[in-house]
């Protein structure tokens, strides 16, 4: 399977996924360990309003996928917003195991909304994320 570095736009520290689990045409599936390298918390936790930046790295994975796969080149998008951003905790705990699941819902050019949902030990956030994928072209 790929190297996540190598799908998505982001290097060095703020590549946070550690690996794909799975993928299809319709998603993928991620799993990470909660760092304390206090990018997104401290020593001890990350807020739990980083599972949207975990559940935006996962399609961009996702996206980085598709491209590999239809020979074109990795491009950058754009988190356009979250719906329905539900979780169980206020944080996530470092050295926690987490897997990070994105389903297309829908699709249109250059727009996408996927539901998404992030499990681990107690653990459970799902959101609705927008993203926008401008065109290969710039057209």
């Amino acid at each position: 399977m790929n190297d996540v570095a190598d799908l998505i736009p982001h290097s060095g520290s703020m590549v946070l996924l550690d690996r794909i689990i799975d993928y299809d045409d319709q998603g993928l599936t991620a799993e990470l360990v909660v760092r304390a390298d206090g990018l997104l918390g401290d020593d001890e936790s990350v807020p739990a309003w980083a599972g949207i930046e975990y559940m935006a790295q996962t399609i961009a994975a996702y996206a980085g996928m598709m491209a590999t796969q239809a020979g074109e080149p990795i491009r950058l998008g754009f988190l356009l917003g979250t719906r329905r951003y539900h979780s169980n905790v206020a944080a996530f705990k470092v050295g926690s195991a987490l897997t990070i699941k994105v389903e297309k819902i829908m699709q249109d050019d250059n727009l996408g909304v996927f539901n998404c949902r992030i499990q681990g030990k107690g653990v459970e956030v799902t959101a609705n994320l927008n993203v926008y994928q401008p065109p290969l072209n710039n057209a």
